[in-house]
């Protein structure tokens, strides 16, 4: 997974492109791969979250999102960290942080 945090007029961009085959029942059975997507996805800044999703093999493969967050109301600043998590249709996580810049 790659993060991106850029502070901009006051608010917070964050770009993520994860790696997921994001292959529901359908397309895993076709291409014979194991069924695997993103469920659920989460940002946080100083252990407030900031944005969620709940997601489905209805994403593209690698799939790339982006949401901006007020760094006022979430008291973020440049050099702290946004931490992005997620929990696949496995239960199988991933986790990465990147400071704002």
């Amino acid at each position: 997974m790659k993060v991106k945090a850029k502070l901009k007029k006051g608010n917070v961009v964050v770009k993520i492109l994860a790696k997921s085959p994001m292959a529901g029942k359908e397309e895993a059975e076709k291409k014979k791969i194991k069924v695997e997507f993103i469920t659920h996805m989460t940002a946080k800044v100083n252990g407030k979250i900031v944005w969620e999703a709940s997601t489905g093999p209805f994403l593209s493969k690698n799939p790339y999102m982006q949401f901006a967050f007020n760094a006022e109301k979430a008291g973020a600043k440049k050099g702290d960290k946004v931490e992005v998590d997620w929990v696949d249709s496995n239960g199988k996580t991933a986790k990465k942080s990147k400071k704002i810049k």
